[in-house]
């Protein structure tokens, strides 16, 4: 089944040269598949598109067996699909970590008398026992980054999105993001420019460029 496929997408910003002309992508159920290409190629913006952030000008979203266009479609992409952010400050808003991780289940209607334990169970798979209280902005930025996977982690989704989740990161930090990447169960797509994260964690690795997801052997 083809949990994630984008027909002859074409997709520009404003006043500049289009990102996409004709791209075509899909993601099989189960699949773990890594996205690598220069800056610009597109690969944040892919990302978008799949979570209705980005709208195509031309081309079909069909995401879960179903073509999506408007708002009302991609909310409920968002229940399933969760995207990590590149910068964790674009993901995190609460004032304590643990406003910030129960901030997705609470949306999606979790019983308040489960949070807690989701938000323990949560902060147990990252290494952040205790983190609970901790105000989220003054965390270093490996440990954001780490408090962003978490954000997505506790909703439980089908398809997981990581954009650059290495990026600026010490040794110690990439190595713990790439084993919690590593014992994800569920599909997902990882951009990056790293491409020991990607051989260590996917089983597709795709070049971007030209509008264009050609693969790479690995």
């Amino acid at each position: 089944m083809n949990t994630i496929e984008l027909k002859d997408i074409t997709f520009g910003y404003s006043n500049e040269k289009n990102v996409f002309k004709g791209l075509n992508f899909v993601l099989k159920e189960g699949e773990k598949v890594g996205i690598i290409g220069p800056n610009g190629s597109g690969k944040t913006t892919l990302l978008h598109l799949i979570v209705g952030i980005l709208k195509p000008v031309r081309g079909e979203v069909k995401i879960f067996d179903k073509i999506r266009k408007d708002e009302k479609d991609f909310k409920e992409v968002r229940e399933k699909i969760g995207l990590v952010f590149q910068n964790p400050d674009d993901q995190l808003f609460s004032l304590t970590v643990a406003e910030d991780i129960a901030f997705g289940p609470l949306n999606l209607g979790r019983p308040r008398d489960k949070i807690y334990k989701i938000i323990k169970d949560t902060l147990a798979a990252l290494g952040l026992q205790g983190f609970e209280d901790r105000v989220t902005y003054r965390l270093s930025e490996g440990e954001k980054k780490l408090v962003a996977i978490g954000t997505v982690l506790s909703m439980k989704p089908q398809v997981f999105l990581l954009d650059e989740p290495t990026t600026d990161l010490d040794e110690r930090n990439r190595e713990r993001i790439i084993d919690i990447i590593k014992g994800l169960s569920a599909s997902y797509i990882i951009t990056s420019h790293d491409m020991d994260l990607l051989q260590k964690t996917t089983n597709t690795i795709y070049r971007l460029k030209d509008s264009k997801l050609n693969v790479i052997s690995i």
